[in-house]
């Protein structure tokens, strides 16, 4: 096993191990993948103060989400098909998140389902809801959340059509993958990835086999996906979904401080500034380059995380002086969990943990909870000056 000091490190193994069309799907944005490339270049141009002779002793990022004290302002993103990089990956990325003591985020396009992870883990873990146009679906989901005990349901809106990536309809992808001379050709250098799937039971989408009346088998499932996610939602279905959910809510998908302020109205608890990893509207800007404006138009009044670019602890540490409260992490741990499993979703923890560490006590500060903009050096017109 080589030596990993990086992100980067998890991503070539990852490439190594899973299919290509599992791989491919981690790390690619739609289009040109022009916002997908910037989400993370965007946050190159921004650059530390070193400050010295500070005393660095006692150095603490605990911090605070949705009231609730974590090991550091870090959360695992939503990402649908985990348990397809690598086998029941679901399950063991919550693990990890529950033994580091940071939040885990279930997607409603996982692998395992709700309660396939609630059963593996003792720790309350986030829900992630697509709304589907299937009403009874969608209520139902929210109430199985619920019995989960899940302690916050996160509404992701930037996904009402589905933008194309290209990767995905060259590679075929599907759940689980379907057996074509090139799928086969892939799979037969993917030996330890096979063997692993063929322990569980669990190749394709739980959350909604099942438990979606008109999804019989996998013909039925894909048919129903491709037709589900709903175009006419709104701020008004949003309330009624906050409504029925009764706890806290957290609004994914906010990249313009006017549908900020929105999510204040309806009485959001959070909101995380991202443009589905650069997945979805190609030629958004950066979720970085956004979150000082949205900071500024509802700063203070809801508590705001930022989703699509983090790559190290780096950048958390960059996006909190920036005015994040915190951050969420997808491919990152993504390439853990595809190069080694449970143990490198916690490898990647440990990395980013390490980085947000070191970087802040350079900087001249103890408190991850005291970061400002004033360790930064932001260039002039950062954020643009457009029209």
């Amino acid at each position: 096993m080589p030596v990993i000091t990086n992100i980067d490190d998890l991503k070539r193994l990852h490439k190594r191990r899973a299919p290509r069309m599992f791989y491919d799907y981690a790390e690619s944005g739609s289009w040109t993948e022009q916002t997908f490339r910037e989400n993370t270049s965007d946050f190159d141009q921004i650059r530390f103060r070193q400050r010295v002779a500070v005393d660095m002793t006692n150095r603490s990022t605990v911090a605070p989400l949705l009231s609730q004290d974590y090991a550091m302002p870090v959360a695992l993103a939503p990402v649908g098909l985990t348990g397809m990089q690598n086998a029941d990956g679901e399950i063991k990325a919550a693990r990890a998140a529950e033994k580091f003591s940071v939040p885990y985020c279930l997607s409603t396009m996982s692998i395992c389902s709700i309660e396939d992870v609630r059963a593996h883990t003792d720790a309350p873990f986030w829900f992630q809801l697509y709304v589907m146009r299937d009403e009874e679906f969608v209520d139902n989901i929210i109430g199985r959340a619920k019995n989960a005990g899940c302690s916050a349901l996160v509404v992701t809106v930037d996904l009402q059509i589905l933008g194309q990536r290209h990767k995905d309809l060259k590679n075929g992808l599907s759940a689980p993958p379907k057996l074509t001379p090139s799928t086969l050709l892939d799979l037969s250098t993917k030996w330890a990835w096979g063997l692993e799937m063929l322990g569980t039971h669990r190749r394709t989408f739980r959350n909604i086999v099942g438990h979606a009346k008109s999804v019989k088998n996998m013909n039925s499932l894909h048919s129903w996906t491709a037709e589900q996610f709903d175009p006419a939602l709104n701020w008004d279905t949003i309330a009624r979904l906050k409504e029925k959910w009764g706890g806290k809510v957290i609004i994914k998908g906010i990249l313009d401080p006017e549908d900020a302020k929105k999510a204040v109205e309806i009485g959001a608890d959070a909101i995380i500034v991202s443009n589905h990893g650069g997945r979805q509207l190609d030629g958004a800007l950066s979720s970085i380059r956004m979150l000082p404006s949205i900071v500024e138009a509802v700063g203070g009044q809801i508590e705001i995380h930022l989703d699509s670019g983090i790559r190290s602890g780096q950048d958390v540490l960059k996006a909190l002086a920036m005015g994040a409260d915190g951050v969420m992490i997808g491919r990152a741990y993504i390439y853990g969990l595809g190069a080694m499993g449970e143990k490198g979703v916690t490898t990647a923890l440990d990395i980013i943990h390490r980085e947000l560490d070191t970087t802040m006590a350079l900087c001249g500060k103890r408190d991850v909870t005291s970061i400002d903009r004033d360790i930064l050096l932001v260039p002039e017109g950062f954020e643009g000056r457009w029209s």
